[in-house]
């Protein structure tokens, strides 16, 4: 049965319906944590009734700092979305570990970001090194992950598209949302992995609402293909990428044929002038919930509400 980890200001927690038994380790890192099982066993085996969870302030699960990477176009609804046909390559990139944030934190809007979007994303936590050149099979996978994240892979758009740049505008403070929980898996769960669906409204309205099974890359092969060139430790955090349903869609292709032909400033220019249009983008006093379960609640990684706010 897999266990959800909770942490604080105040500790680490195991979670059991609606309440928290304290972790007594004096682990401080996530990596820390991991390598103190025996301790999260026994939390979880207590008879405690233990804490209120709704008592409890969440501060994301992984600790910081650490290697954050993604993978792009990976749900073959967001590869549909985003105007991709045929074969897409594999491709990662990373984002920095100052943007991960808690699950219930505000995500500051910088002023010169006029086209914020959303991306709901599971999350995979190390829980061994990964290094260079490994090949993980399916039935490898409980070797080097430990346990699963919620989390949101927040997009300046505009910075994104204009710069070709992934990491600044992906990697600004809050921009990745985390947790609440750490759930950890035990060996024979990963096989449930393709049953977790991913769910992200905003305002109470679906966006977004996917399961596994619409993964283009499956993480087995997202860790061998990572690991041609990346070394992972434990506590080291990959998103496995979002499904479609995002604010950002491909033009149509008459206007893309067009777009190419203009010089780079102009096709921006009428790109995102036809974005302004676009009521789907996160504005102020916004509020997004996401989740990721399966269907039978046996894995649960619990649920994100976090508004929205201009930076001053």
């Amino acid at each position: 049965m897999s266990t959800n980890v909770l942490r604080t200001n105040d500790g680490w927690w195991v979670v059991r319906d609606n309440h928290a038994v304290r972790i007594e380790t004096k682990a401080v890192t996530t990596a820390e944590l991991l390598a103190d099982r025996d301790r999260v066993r026994e939390a979880a085996a207590s008879a405690k009734s233990g804490t209120p969870v709704a008592d409890l302030v969440a501060l994301p699960p992984v600790t910081t700092p650490c290697r954050v990477v993604a993978q792009m176009v990976n749900y073959r609804s967001h590869a549909k979305d985003s105007g991709f046909t045929g074969d897409i390559p594999p491709t990662f990139f990373r984002k920095a570990s100052g943007s991960v944030s808690g699950p219930q934190d505000t995500i500051i809007r910088p002023a010169h970001v006029k086209f914020l979007d959303y991306e709901v994303e599971l999350g995979l936590v190390m829980g061994a090194t990964l290094p260079v050149g490994a090949v993980v099979e399916e039935r490898d996978l409980p070797r080097y992950v430990a346990g699963l994240v919620l989390t949101n892979d927040v997009s300046a758009r505009d910075v994104q598209l204009t710069k070709t740049q992934f990491y600044e505008s992906k990697s600004y403070p809050t921009f990745t949302p985390t947790g609440p929980y750490l759930t950890l898996l035990e060996p024979e769960e990963f096989a449930h992995l393709l049953n977790l669906r991913l769910r992200l409204s905003v305002n109470g309205v679906t966006r977004q609402d996917r399961t596994l099974a619409d993964m283009i890359v499956r993480p087995a092969q997202a860790l061998t293909l990572l690991a041609r060139f990346q070394t992972l430790d434990s506590g080291d955090l990959l998103l496995t990428g979002t499904p479609g349903g995002t604010a950002l869609k491909a033009p149509p292709k008459a206007a893309e044929k067009i777009g190419a032909l203009l010089p780079p400033a102009l096709k921006w220019k009428a790109f995102f002038k036809g974005q302004a249009k676009n009521p789907r983008y996160l504005h102020h006093g916004d509020l997004i919930t996401a989740t990721i379960a399966t269907p039978d609640g046996q894995i649960d990684l619990g649920e994100q509400r976090t508004p929205i706010k201009d930076a001053p």
